[in-house]
């Protein structure tokens, strides 16, 4: 990975995390904000291959478990988002994605995302609520990350693929 690279990676998760917990609370629908750094993660998958995206998706998820107001035991998010990077980059590199392909990867993993961080809060005790009120997080969650998703990928894709086009074998 290159130094500028990283930056950048660092930098978008940066502005993820900064909208996500200060801008999107006002638009909160029943409390659920999309996830921005899901998003990101998930444009560096597509971009650039599951082992960057495990490593982005591990740093975004770390910050968003610490940056307030989080009400959970640190590590879930991060968990949930190393799984996501390492999934969503599992797609084929060697061709470039549609935008239905990209829609289909969003919706995937914010369900997956948002389903690992909801059932590790039940394995660790962690804001016990009851099945009914998870699936709905969860539905209203992709649907949120569904919704962004043509305003955000396209940015994050394309500065992943400027800074450092994809070699060709």
């Amino acid at each position: 990975m290159t130094p500028i690279r990283g930056l950048a990676a660092v930098a978008a998760v940066a502005v993820a995390l900064v909208l996500q917990v200060s801008v999107f609370p006002h638009l909160a629908w029943d409390g659920i904000v999309p996830n921005l750094c899901l998003l990101v993660v998930v444009g560096a998958a597509l971009t650039r291959g599951p082992q960057f995206a495990a490593v982005l998706g591990f740093v975004a998820g770390l910050v968003l478990d610490l940056a307030p107001p989080a009400d959970h035991v640190a590590g879930r998010w991060a968990l949930a988002l190393v799984v996501v990077g390492y999934v969503a980059g599992r797609m084929r590199q060697d061709v470039k994605p549609t935008a239905a392909a990209v829609v289909a990867t969003v919706a995937a993993s914010s369900f997956v995302g948002t389903s690992i961080f909801a059932l590790s809060g039940i394995v660790l005790s962690d804001g016990i609520v009851g099945i009914p009120d998870l699936l709905r997080v969860i539905l209203v969650a992709v649907l949120w990350d569904v919704l962004l998703t043509p305003f955000v990928l396209p940015l994050v894709m394309a500065m992943f693929h400027r800074l450092e086009p994809a070699r060709t074998t």
